[in-house]
């Protein structure tokens, strides 16, 4: 494929009024019109034949098999130039779908060692399958007079998933901070609460921990020795409605969340506890029974695929209701949600007060910066005053609501969105440590 570009037709456009004017003044110079078109196509022609075929252009490039989302990837895409004629003016261009967005939006690739090297910023929005379509490079000759264009097919499906990374570091410092040197197995003894062995009283011990009726059996003093708890049941409640679907920093509130909920989910499997999943929305559609142990984490991750972005209004009363009844034995309950109107709140704070009656309930909502950027700024105009006087009370609803929710005992994390799974890996750790689960 070939067409003129905008040098050829300003070109092909500056003669012809000169011409215009001397055929009016002399009819006889007619023919200097013919010769000058004739002499523009003869230089596009000439154009033409400098540029390298589109089939001899070639593209060499390996396609990532997954993204994070929310992640930046740089992605480089060479296309190797099987011909001796140079490419001049060269451009790219990266076709894909709705869930990638490709920066710059052209591309102006150099030309060395007969390869078009082009680098594009893929950025993941959303969790879901993503396409790079095509990648059109487009490129003249040496007058700069024609394009020479070609699509080069790539049909490459990306899958889009939760950010991991964060998982394994965070992972990583939780472990290697109390890990044993060695390899041998021990139990992990003088804390928690349930009962492991008696053994005879030696210096240093907890007074407290002294067991009197076996003392004077044994006419020795003898303490209890206790184990950390396990087979907690934690169970993630993450809204999908149409307020966890809004962006946040360029992320859904949805996928903030998700990311959260697997950083605590790896924590605990590998404390021994036992993770489930609830999404809902209008209606429960999502319900995990608990499962323990590290080798179930990939189900977990794959499980979360499941939790799909929706514009419905989020229905607390069924939805809680539902999950109470799933329920069989006392959990921990970490709900990720959002709200913003007093009439949705009182429902939520209805049905939340009949779960915390058998359950530990922690409670995760989001810092709106967005709100906090209107507070903060610094009004210019009567409608700024207007916008911050609105974002105020809107705050001010907020924490009503979460006091009302504190009161009832409920467990409260409302933090910046980067800082949202330390925050809520730090509770969990600080009610495992009151032996509050």
């Amino acid at each position: 494929m070939f067409y003129p570009t905008q040098r050829a037709v300003l070109l092909m456009g500056a003669g012809l009024p000169l011409i215009l004017i001397l055929t009016i003044i002399s009819p006889a110079l007619w023919a200097l019109g013919a010769a000058w078109i004739a002499f523009v196509f003869g230089l596009i022609l000439y154009d033409l034949m400098r540029c390298p075929a589109p089939h001899n252009i070639a593209l060499e490039h390996e396609w990532p098999r997954t993204l994070y989302v929310g992640s930046q990837t740089k992605i480089a895409c060479i296309c190797k130039v099987n011909d001796k004629r140079t490419p001049h003016n060269a451009e790219m261009k990266l076709a894909v779908n709705t869930l990638l967005s490709a920066s710059p939006h052209i591309w102006y690739p150099p030309y060395e060692n007969t390869k078009l090297l082009g680098v594009f910023e893929v950025r993941a929005l959303r969790r879901g399958e993503a396409i790079i379509y095509a990648l059109w490079t487009r490129w003249t000759g040496p007058l700069g007079l024609v394009w020479r264009q070609r699509e080069q097919v790539v049909d490459r499906k990306i899958s889009v998933t939760p950010d991991t990374r964060l998982v394994k570091q965070k992972a990583i410092e939780i472990f290697s901070r109390d890990a044993a040197h060695g390899q041998k197995l021990q139990k992990e003894r003088g804390e928690g609460t349930e009962f492991d062995s008696l053994r005879e009283f030696t210096q240093g011990m907890d007074k407290r921990a002294i067991d009197w009726k076996h003392s004077a059996r044994h006419r020795k003093l003898h303490a209890k020795e206790f184990r950390t708890e396990r087979n907690h049941n934690i169970i993630f409640a993450i809204d999908t409605g149409y307020l966890m679907c809004d962006p946040l920093k360029g992320v859904a509130r949805l996928d903030w969340a998700i990311n959260a909920s697997l950083l605590l989910s790896y924590v605990s499997l590998k404390f021994g506890d036992r993770v489930g999943f609830f999404g809902f929305d209008a209606k429960p559609y999502l319900f995990t029974k608990p499962v323990s142990g590290t080798a179930a984490f990939p189900h977990l991750q794959h499980l979360t695929s499941q939790l799909a972005y929706s514009n419905n209004e989020t229905n607390f009363t069924l939805c809680l209701s539902s999950l109470s009844k799933s329920l069989m034995r006392r959990s921990l309950v970490i709900v990720f949600t959002d709200f913003v109107d007093t009439t949705n709140a009182e429902l939520m704070i209805e049905n939340i007060n009949r779960l915390i009656k058998s359950h530990m309930v922690i409670f995760v909502t989001f810092t709106d910066v967005e709100i906090d950027a209107l507070i903060r700024k610094e009004p210019s105009t009567s409608r700024d005053v207007t916008k911050a006087v609105i974002a105020a009370n809107f705050n001010k609803e907020r924490d009503i609501v979460l006091a009302r929710l504190e009161r009832m005992g409920v467990q409260i994390i409302r933090t910046e969105i980067e800082g949202m799974s330390t925050a809520v890996l730090n509770k969990f750790l600080e009610l495992k440590r009151k032996e509050m689960i």
